[in-house]
């Protein structure tokens, strides 16, 4: 009998309950349908997390609509200290010690990065199963700290992460990434060729439940003001400090208002600036199933990335998707880097760091026609719909799984 079971080691994997985290749970949906046993092996605690899970011993398993997590005792901790990347080792030394006897020996092994160091965990594993290896970079590291958090490549943290970048790079079958333009990234680091592929965030309105929200939750968004919209991580790579600023500069336009929805590290500080400001909204996260009920209530959306060279290499954020799936036009503070609002053409595109820009923006999209406003949107509804769905991107893993395994 063909062994079909994949293994997903990432210790930010989530379920729609969880609020965060969501991408290989929906994947594994449509790997079961194709035969495939999935075990989601995550941590207990995640600051992005609405819902922990309390585990006494290794690990708890739990079955979520016929999914199986395993979620891998790991301490909590706060996202601004070095806890952090303690609870980070924890989770990689604690994967070595489960039992494939207990959960099933697995033909692939999935290691999702952000956390980076259980990519030593998986090689191991790959070893000691032999098992096919895939890396999945989420996120660029320790490019992202260089970029982001202003630190040298000489820096000791940049140097530590490097160096288990670049063994997942040459170690792994296949380097997943959820980046169009990574490759040549990849293959600088690694110093040979990867069997690299895209295979991006995505939505699947299939499974997503049009759960409502509380009516004291939408009471709180005036009905009669140009909502001007956010829902998502509030933190350092969302730009979001310049959307405040700009909501600072036209707090006198009243027939404009700012929603902010979520929660992250930055939150508190940026609702310390706009103290007092009559015209802006700040409201805690909400579920993943919750969103599209949000999303009826903004006219338009926005989305915002530093001017960085790090994303050159591509942008993969899940509110693109849940923006495009609500039709609604998007206020995208970006580089010309081949994002879903430039490739779908369903918004406008702003230049970075520039509050001055997004105010423009902002009053451009007012003055258009409403009918304009939604044909934006109607065009990156068409575009998520034929390019991102999970259907879709989950065959593409599939197609891998396939090709590996003959040489397993």
């Amino acid at each position: 009998m063909t062994n079909k079971t994949i293994w997903v080691i990432n210790q930010f994997a989530g379920t729609p309950e969880s609020g965060w985290g969501e991408r290989h749970y929906y994947f594994s949906q449509y790997w079961k349908k194709a035969g495939y046993d999935v075990k989601i092996i995550s941590g207990s605690y995640n600051h992005m997390f609405k819902k922990t899970v309390a585990v006494n011993g290794l690990y708890k398993h739990e079955k979520y609509n016929n999914i199986d997590f395993f979620w891998i005792h790991t301490p909590k901790y706060n996202p601004r200290s070095i806890k952090r990347f303690y609870s980070m080792f924890v989770f990689m030394v604690k994967i070595l010690f489960i039992k494939a006897k207990k959960i099933g020996k697995p033909e692939h092994i999935i290691v999702s990065s952000m956390p980076i160091f259980p990519i030593l965990s998986g090689y191991i594993l790959k070893r000691k199963y032999k098992a096919k290896l895939y890396f999945e970079i989420r996120d660029i590291w320790p490019l992202s700290l260089q970029l982001l958090g202003n630190k040298s490549a000489n820096h000791p943290a940049v140097k530590f992460i490097g160096w288990f970048e670049k063994f997942g790079y040459r170690k792994a079958d296949a380097v997943v990434s959820l980046l169009p333009n990574a490759k040549a990234h990849f293959e600088k680091i690694a110093k040979r060729k990867v069997n690299f592929a895209y295979i991006p965030n995505g939505i699947d309105e299939e499974q997503l439940e049009d759960e409502q929200l509380d009516k004291s939750y939408i009471k709180q968004i005036p009905k009669d003001k140009f909502i001007i919209g956010y829902a998502g991580t509030i933190g350092l790579a969302n730009a979001l400090e310049y959307l405040i600023d700009a909501s600072i500069q036209l707090k006198k336009q009243t027939e404009l208002f700012f929603v902010i929805v979520g929660d992250g590290y930055l939150k508190k500080e940026l609702e310390e600036k706009t103290k007092g400001n009559t015209n802006i909204l700040f409201l805690p996260k909400i579920r993943k199933n919750q969103v599209q009920h949000l999303l009826r209530y903004y006219d338009i959306c926005f989305v915002g990335r530093n001017d960085t060279p790090l994303f050159k290499h591509g942008v993969s954020a899940n509110k693109y998707f849940d923006y495009m799936l609500a039709k609604k036009p998007i206020l995208d503070s970006n580089n010309y880097i081949k994002d879903p609002v430039e490739l779908s053409k369903g918004g406008i595109i702003v230049k970075p760091d520039n509050t001055q820009a997004i105010v423009e923006g902002i009053k451009k999209m007012y003055n258009m026609k409403s009918e304009e406003r939604q044909k934006m949107g109607e065009k990156g509804y068409t575009y998520v719909k034929e390019n991102h769905n999970i259907a879709y991107l989950s065959n593409k893993y599939i197609q891998l799984f396939e090709q590996n395994h003959n040489n397993v």
